[in-house]
């Protein structure tokens, strides 16, 4: 069965792109041109929920599937009302439903992925590449982000706009209004920009825009509408002064005190100042003084233990989230997380015709670096970004990076193109060189490629993938987990979308990994093969098997896994997800006088998130993951016995007092359970509480009030302290802070 259905894949990816269906099924891809008219007074929800009279507006309602029937009319009716004054884009929908099926609830900004929930696009320089896309829920809660064609969706970004939304009885209303100086677009009377209008319906995990957009281009950006009609309409030059206040208070476990391990108390009070202007309308420059670069928000929980590589955890500081893909390449040469104590920051980003260019400099108090001995504890970190677009979506870039601090130094020159050379097919590639001088002395050169071909479609993506870092290769301010590589990579999927029923789509994933050093040695040979279904609800089901040969510490393992998962939302008030995998796992941190070795393997996950009213959500999270001994582990050891156990648990509470105010709580539990004489791991357990009350009434403005507390299974006593076999009960940290800050535009 298997055979066959890698035939049919073989042939579709031999064949001639995917042929769009024919003419009279689906709406001509054909550019569209929306114009729409300036009105003197502002369209408001109540106009249309009470029927008043309204100036003239562009209308369209002929919404077409992206998903999952590509191109058929939306199952809902949706009309879209669209107007602009001096200084506003507005946008109002009128979508019709079943108000009990509709999914809205009273929830934080950008956390509206798993409601109804409708959008715009604008492409505001009518490149074809970059669009931000608005998107509001029933209730009018906000999400907003940039769409950038070759890079992931950019959820960070945030502005100042309006919106409201009423459920009504026969669906719900969504009113958005957008300021031009929220915008960034070119200097000229009048404007021509691309345009798109959707909805979302979760429970059919329905997707439809006007105009028609299709899975079976790789671009989304391209088929947007062309909007017309906005003319002398107020730019983006603006001043924008964001002044912050914090106070703390904390008691903390100072592990590195001279006379041993100690309990502290530090109260401190920071005021800062972040300052933003636009120039020209569409180049920004950003510089703070004084920053606070704390992290309110804390990291989603990851497994880290036993891990061979660096495990990745994303930017969360909104200073460095703020236009982060202007300096995104294939390979992450400059990931922001590796500033740890900026002192002072800029930031110069904007575009001109058919380039667009950024530069950062900040000073990092901490060196970047954990403190090692004999590193200056300040460091210079620098990044510079050009990129050039060409016809067709193609572009070619250069990224220029930098760290200096005392005696050492990296610096990183990379140039990377991203070619569209079909409706389907885009060919990228990178080219890196790195220079390093260490603490130590001594000077270090590397360098680093990186190139894919990828055909994207609606049934069909392939991919093949050459990765090469040389062992010399350094970039102090990427991630980069790995070096001394050469490795090749296929990819392929193929999924059936049948037209009826409650399967939307079905099908295999195959990848094959082949890695070798630069001595030639093969390092991996990785078989990786999952078959999956999503279904309406919506509800997706799978398994995964993965074959794998790995060289690690010049021994060679051979590690398999299967594992099967599901996950649904088929409830509003409910969504669900759990996997369960099993199979032979490399204990990479073997006990005193081990050698890595081979042993069975276990690992779960668990979530949960149950809403019991509009306003509150309790979400529950379970990671688990255990390596146990097999018949040829050391010390002689029962099948069976552990090796470790590692338990993730977090609890999560949240509820919104009104649109702007919300109050959170979390608690986190991690436990390590070891065989000390296997593993060279502590015997850990970690209990921490997190609780924080937010006004935000603009991503600017702001009032966090939160209490943090952690408690470890220590004991400590001058001059020793040292994991204890008990439970998590002594206090290792605990804070109180404030934190205000106030949106100032001019």
């Amino acid at each position: 069965m298997w055979q066959s259905r890698l035939l049919i894949v073989l042939a579709a990816l031999c064949s001639s792109p995917q042929a769009l269906p024919a003419e009279g099924s689906v709406p001509s891809l054909q550019a569209q041109v929306l114009r729409i008219p300036r009105v003197s007074r502002p369209p408001t929800i109540e106009d249309f929920l009470q029927g008043r009279p309204r100036e003239a507006e562009a209308q369209v309602s002929d919404f077409r599937q992206y998903a999952p029937a590509d191109g058929a009319p939306a199952t809902r009716e949706t009309t879209a009302y669209l107007s602009y004054d001096n200084t506003k884009l507005y946008v109002v929908f009128v979508c019709k439903d079943a108000p009990s099926q509709v999914r809205a609830h009273e929830t934080r900004r950008d956390d509206i992925e798993s409601e109804d929930r409708v959008a715009v696009y604008l492409d505001t320089f009518h490149d074809h590449r970059h669009a931000y896309i608005f998107v509001v829920n029933p209730l009018g809660v906000q999400a907003d982000g940039v769409w950038t064609e070759g890079q992931a969706y950019d959820a960070t970004f945030d502005t100042v706009w309006y919106s409201d939304g009423r459920l009504v009885a026969d669906g719900f209303i969504a009113w958005m209004a957008i300021p031009f100086r929220s915008l960034r677009f070119p200097a000229t009377p009048v404007q021509q920009w691309g345009l798109a209008v959707g909805r979302v319906i979760p429970r059919n995990a329905e997707i439809s825009h006007w105009p028609f957009l299709t899975q079976r281009l790789e671009s989304v950006a391209s088929q947007l509408a062309t909007l017309e009609g906005l003319e002398r309409i107020a730019g983006g030059r603006n001043l924008q002064l964001i002044p912050y206040a914090a106070s703390s208070r904390a008691r903390f476990l100072d592990r590195a005190a001279s006379g041993g391990a100690v309990l502290r108390s530090e109260a401190r009070l920071r005021a800062g100042l972040d300052a933003k202007a636009v120039v020209r309308d569409a180049i920004t420059v950003d510089v703070t003084v004084n920053p606070d670069f704390s992290q309110v928000e804390s990291d989603e929980p990851q497994v880290t233990t036993n891990q061979r590589f660096e495990v990745f955890f994303p930017e969360k500081r909104p200073f460095f989230m703020e236009n982060a893909g202007y300096f995104q390449t294939p390979t992450n040469v400059f990931f922001s997380r590796r500033i740890r104590d900026p002192g002072t920051g800029a930031r110069l980003t904007g575009k001109r015709d058919a380039w667009s260019f950024g530069a950062t400099v900040t000073d990092d108090r901490s060196g970047g670096r954990s403190g090692s001995a004999g590193e200056d504890q300040r460091a210079v970190i620098g990044a510079g970004r050009l990129q050039r677009e060409f016809r067709n979506q193609s572009t070619v870039g250069l990224l220029l990076t930098g760290r200096w601090s005392g005696s050492s130094s990296n610096e990183v020159v990379s140039v990377d193109t991203r070619l569209k050379i079909g409706p389907n097919w885009v060919l990228s590639g990178q080219a890196i060189g790195s220079s390093a001088s260490p603490t130590g002395g001594g000077r270090l050169t590397g360098a680093a490629y990186w190139a894919e071909m990828m055909r994207s479609g609606r049934h069909l993506v392939y991919a093949t993938r050459y990765t090469d870092r040389s062992p010399r290769f350094r970039s102090d301010l990427g991630f980069v987990p790995r070096v001394d590589i050469r490795q090749m990579e296929q990819y392929v999927r193929y999924y059936w979308r049948p037209e009826a029923g409650r399967v939307l789509a079905i099908g295999p994933d195959l990848t094959f990994q082949w890695n070798w050093n630069y001595l030639g040695q093969l390092q991996d040979r990785v078989v990786d093969v999952s078959f999956g279904t999503d279904l309406r609800g919506p509800t997706n089901v799978g398994c995964r098997h993965v074959n794998a040969y790995e060289l690690f510490q010049n021994i060679g393992f051979r590690r398999h896994n299967t594992d099967c998962g599901a996950g649904t939302a088929w409830l509003k008030w409910l969504e669900l997800k759990a996997d369960y995998g099993w199979g032979a796992g490399v204990n990479y941190v073997p006990g005193p006088g081990l050698a890595p070795f081979m042993a069975a393997s276990t690992n779960a996950s668990f979530a949960m998130s149950v809403r019991p009213s509009a306003r509150a959500r309790v979400s529950q999270t379970y990671l688990f993951s255990r390596l146990s001994a097999c018949d040829s582990s050391p010390m002689r050891r029962p099948a069976g016995a552990r090796v470790f156990d590692d338990h993730i648990l977090r609890t999560k509470v949240t509820y919104q007092l009104t649109r702007a105010m919300s109050l959170r709580g979390i608690v986190d539990y991690h436990a390590t359970l070891p065989d000390t004489a296997l593993v060279a791991l502590e015997h850990s357990k970690r209990l921490a509480a997190d609780v924080l009350l937010t006004y935000m009434a603009n991503p600017g403005t702001a009032v966090y009030v939160g209490y943090t507390d952690t408690y470890e299974n220590i004991e400590t006593g001058p001059p020793w302290c040292f994991r204890a076999g008990g439970s998590a009960s002594v206090s290792t940290g605990r804070q109180v802070f404030v934190k205000l800050g106030y949106l100032l535009r001019f």
